[in-house]
């Protein structure tokens, strides 16, 4: 599965600073959010799109199974817009059903809204390396040592957690367990898992909890004093990063005017 995740080729955008990163992906999930301009948003997710395909380092077919999921998203999200928005000018009824204009527009408005947020987020996901994530967080934005290394265990545990539940499989089925599909049944196939692994992550949780205390991760003093296994930095990578994210935005700002594609302003109104 790590391997499945691993990039073809590290381009540019692994070399960018995890939290200038994480702090403009912020500003586009903003710009997204307050975008109510059909064809803007339109152009918003093919600049995105455009730079997960080119820099993100995955080979073309890992990137359409990646994105395959996102039609779902899309109709999931513009449907129920489509189906039940009120407007002036109906397209189509049937009973409960009604399609309008205003509320057609609007509905494929919101599902490239959640498009363009797919494709910023898949962006991020797969040009970051989350342990440098939490350094680049403590050492640029100055998050407390204490919480960043308690995400990182906690996000180091998950993989564990997997290995446990399939120990657990392996273990009931050499015992024969059998549960039935009745509600018996489940509950019953859910205390067969839920308290050993509960117990279990209990117990970890404690020595972690231990030896982060034994390492000092909540003084509050010399803090500033803390070095680190890893060190990042704001380099000329950032500041292209963010040129590169700025363009993209104005020009679709610009082609949404210049060259629109459903001639409609504001969805709102």
């Amino acid at each position: 599965m790590n391997k499945w995740f691993t990039p073809r080729r590290e381009t540019w955008m692994h070399h960018v600073n995890p939290a200038i990163k994480f702090v403009a992906c912020i500003g586009l999930f903003v710009i997204i959010l307050f975008t109510h301009r059909l064809d803007f948003i339109v152009y918003q997710f093919i600049g995105y799109t455009t730079l997960l395909f080119l820099s993100s380092g995955y080979s073309l077919r890992k990137l359409i199974l990646l994105t395959l999921p996102f039609i779902v998203i899309f109709v999931s999200s513009s449907m129920t817009m489509i189906l039940f928005g009120k407007g002036e000018t109906t397209w189509w009824s049937w009973g409960l059903f009604r399609i309008t204009e205003e509320s057609f527009y609007r509905g494929i408005h919101i599902g490239f809204k959640t498009l363009s947020c797919a494709a910023t987020g898949l962006l991020f996901a797969l040009t970051t390396r989350p342990t440098l994530l939490f350094y680049a967080m403590m050492q640029q934005l100055r998050l407390p040592p204490k919480y960043a290394y308690a995400f990182m265990a906690s996000f180091r545990m998950l993989p564990i957690l997997w290995e446990e539940l399939q120990i657990r499989q392996q273990a009931l089925a050499v015992r024969g367990v059998r549960t039935g599909h009745s509600v018996l049944g489940w509950k019953e196939r859910l205390l067969n898992y839920a308290v050993p692994l509960l117990a279990q992550s209990i117990r970890r949780a404690q020595r972690i909890a231990v030896a982060m205390e034994a390492k000092r991760f909540a003084a509050q003093a010399g803090t500033s004093m803390r070095t680190y296994y890893y060190k990042t930095s704001v380099t000329s990578r950032d500041g292209v990063f963010l040129i590169v994210i700025l363009l993209l935005v104005s020009g679709a700002y610009v082609a949404s005017h210049g060259v629109p594609l459903f001639h409609v302003g504001d969805v709102r109104s």
